[in-house]
This record gives structure tokens, sequence and C-alpha cells, in this order.
């Protein structure tokens, strides 16, 4: 009887501690796939080129700032193993070492994209008008990539400390800005696509502000540098650069698929760009358990308890597999309809609600792959993250290209696009991680 109480005990617990920070990651979360929405749900009633230009700007904004989501994956778990093992100062100084890589980081990427931008939304092959708004949207945007960045790299450091409350009362603001201003520039200015750009890169940089005064209070509490450490910045990118290959095959596979896409004209692509916003928003949403297990596995492997880190690892896949099924329905349910929110071209809506009843379908396998994957980052696990991303983007490439070259129609390729990716793409995930959470292999106790 007592094991039998002592094991509800736990459960409970260890439930109210993933709930803790995997409710505030939530909204923090789906704060940052929302700016996406809005920009989608105010450009589409511009008309179909705005949204295909959109798709396009997207896609290889998404990859440049995607590529360094490592600040904030390599940087949750450093901070916590610290603070576990009591060390606090050293975890605030490890975030703020990274707020520094993150500063330096954005604005080489910034330069370098603004600079490339031209041939690299030409690399697509979309026409002419389509091309002229995604180019316009781009070279704006550049100038929020160091903000971008920054917000990685300070939201990687308060869930290290267990804090998702700040991020979600940050993203709330950022989100509710963002959207104002995106209305006001593109409607009420008349600016179109670029106006949409400028609201977003203002809301990011007010965003950093928020986040520098609040990172700026736990450095004076413990008595943490201000400047930048070069064993810390050293430490980071170690870390980094193995999750940096990782990203590399994630936003691989992302960025072919809106290559394939924009093969099959611009009502596939523009049809895929809103298939990919709500994938973004259920990804994301999931992703908040990812988050808590980052936390969590940081924290417990750092106290050196094996047995706690498994025991979270248990509960957030139960967890994740309640949430993925809820908003699996919620997509599926919604699927004749939901395309209504981001346009009103019936070329477009004609086409979406078969690739979202597949994408609600696949909600419970994203669950899997995106808790895992926060296990894998919790225990600093990234070089295996690293080959095996490769590894399942060598499997995807060629079933894309079946699919791409197979399918006849506008409908036929979006709904083939998006069953590759969503199924297909996130089976190979799975398996890999699968493997990997079963062994003991990334169990390593201590700072």
């Amino acid at each position: 009887m007592v094991d039998i109480e002592g094991a509800r005990t736990r459960r409970r617990d260890t439930d109210r501690r993933i709930a803790g920070l995997a409710v505030p990651a939530l909204g923090a979360l789906i704060a940052e796939p929302l700016f996406l929405v809005v920009d989608s749900a105010l450009i589409g009633h511009l008309g179909a080129a705005p949204l295909a230009g959109l798709a396009i700007a997207s896609a290889v904004l998404q990859t440049a700032v995607g590529l360094m989501i490592f600040l904030a994956y390599s940087t949750t778990p450093l901070v916590a193993r610290r603070r576990a093992a009591g060390d606090e100062r050293g975890a605030v100084q490890a975030g703020i070492d990274g707020l520094w890589l993150a500063l330096g980081l954005g604005i080489a990427v910034g330069a370098a994209l603004a600079i490339g931008s031209g041939p690299l939304v030409a690399a697509f092959g979309a026409d002419a008008v389509t091309s002229g708004q995604a180019l316009s949207y781009l070279v704006i945007s550049c100038l929020g990539i160091p903000a971008m960045l920054l917000v990685f790299a300070a939201s990687g450091l308060l869930r290290g400390m267990q804090d998702t409350r700040t991020p979600l009362a940050v993203a709330t603001i950022g989100f509710a800005a963002n959207a104002l201003l995106n209305w006001w520039f593109i409607y009420g200015f008349g600016w179109g696509i670029a106006g949409s750009a400028c609201g977003t890169v203002l809301a990011q940089w007010g965003m950093v502000a928020v986040y520098l005064v609040v990172v700026a209070r736990h450095r004076r509490r413990v008595g943490a540098g201000i400047l930048p450490r070069r064993d810390g910045l050293s430490q980071a990118g170690r870390s980094g650069g193995w999750l940096f290959i990782r990203t590399i095959g994630l936003r691989a596979a992302l960025l072919a698929t809106v290559f394939a896409a924009t093969t099959h004209g611009t009502a596939t692509t523009a049809g895929y760009q809103v298939v990919f916003t709500i994938f973004s928003v259920a990804a994301f949403a999931l992703d908040a358990l990812a988050i808590a297990a980052q936390a969590l596995i940081g924290d417990a492997l750092g106290a050196r308890d094996a047995a706690r880190a498994r025991f979270v690892v248990r509960r957030c896949l139960i967890w994740g597999a309640v949430f993925a099924g809820g908003i699996g329905a919620v997509i599926a349910l919604a699927s004749p309809v939901l395309g209504r929110i981001f346009t009103s071209d019936p070329a477009v809506l004609s086409i979406l609600p078969a690739a979202l009843l597949v994408l609600g379908l696949a909600q419970p396998l994203g669950a899997y792959v995106f808790v895992l994957d926060g296990v894998l980052m919790g225990a600093g696990d990234a070089r295996y993250l690293a080959w095996t991303s490769l590894v399942n983007l060598a499997v995807y490439l060629p079933v894309l290209w079946l699919l791409t070259a197979s399918a006849s129609s506008a409908g036929g390729a979006l709904l083939a696009l998006t069953a590759g990716f969503a199924l297909v793409f996130m089976s190979a995930r799975a398996v890999t991680l699968g493997l990997r959470a079963r062994g003991e292999r990334w169990v390593v106790l201590g700072v």
C-alpha cells in the first residue's frame, strides 16, 4: 500500500512539474507560429500571389533562423544542469554567453541573407509577381534576424531556470503588438506585404528589450558577469554545432518540400503555405512538452537522478499522446473550413481539405517525435541527433521525389506532399529517436 501511494505521489508531482513548465511554454511557443498565422491571414486576403510570395520568403527566412534554434536548445540543458548541481551563477552566466553568441550570429546571418536574397528567391523558380512579393518581405525581415536569435537565447536561459512563465508573457505581448502593427501597416498605410514585414520586425525588437531587462535582474541577483567568457562561448559552440547539423537535416526537408510545391504552380504553393502554417501551430503546441522534457531531464541528470529522468520520459510521452489526439481531432474536423481563415482564393480552398485531414491524423506521430527530441536535447545527446537527422533526410528525399513526380494535379500534389512530410519523414525520425531513447547511452549524470 505504501508503494502504491508513493507511486501515485511521484506521478502527481511529476505531472505537476510537467504541466507547470509545459502550459506556459505552450502559450509562448504558439505565439511564434501565430506571428506567421497573422502574416498569412492578413496577406492571404491580398491575393494568391502575395500569399505564395510569403510561402517562399518564409521558407528562406525560417530556414536561416531555424538553423540557429540551437541557441535555445543548447542553452536550456546547460543552464538546467548547472542550476540542479547548485551552481546558479554558472547557470546564468551560461545563458549570458548564449546571448552574446546569438547577437554575433544574428548580425552575420541577417547581413548574409540580405545580400543573397535575390538569388535565393529566384532559385524557387516562381513567376515574376510572386518572386517580387517574396523579395520585398524577405529583405525587410532580415533586420529582425538578430532579434529572433536573441529571443531564442533568452528563452533558453529562462527555461533552464525552470521559468516558462516569463517567455509566455513576452510572447503574448509580442504577438499582440505584431498583429496590430501588421494590420496598421498593411491596410492603414497600404504597404502590402512589406508592411507585414515591418510590423513583425518592430515587434521582435520590442520582445528583445523586455528579455534583456529580465536577464539583467537575474545577472545582478547571482553576481554573473555581463561580458561573455571564452570557455562559455566555446562550450555553447560545441554543443550548438551538433544541433546545428541536426537542424540542417530538418530544414533541408522543409525546404525541399517547398521546392516540390512550387513545381506544381501558385495554388499548390499557396496551399502548402496554409498547411505548413497549421502544422507549425500544432508542432509548437506539442513542442511545449519537449520544452518541459528538456528542462526536467537536464535537471534530473544534473542532480544525478537517472530514475527520475526515465520517469519524466514516460509521463511526457503519455501526455503527448493525449494532447496530440485532441489537436489532431480539431484539425481533422475543421479541415473543410479551416482554409478560409487564410485565403478566399477558390483554387486554393478547393485543394486544402484532404491535405488538412491527413495532417490531423498525423499528430500522434508528431507528438512522439517532439517529446523524444526534447528528451535527447535535455540529455545533451546532440551528436546522435545530428547524425540521425541526416539519415532521416536521406530516407525522405527519394520518397519526396517520387511523390512530386507522380502527382498530376494541384490537389493531388498538395495531398502527396503533406502525407510525405507528416507521415514518411516523421516516421523516420520516430524510429531513430525511439531506438536511442530505449537504451542507456543518453543517460549521462552530472554537470
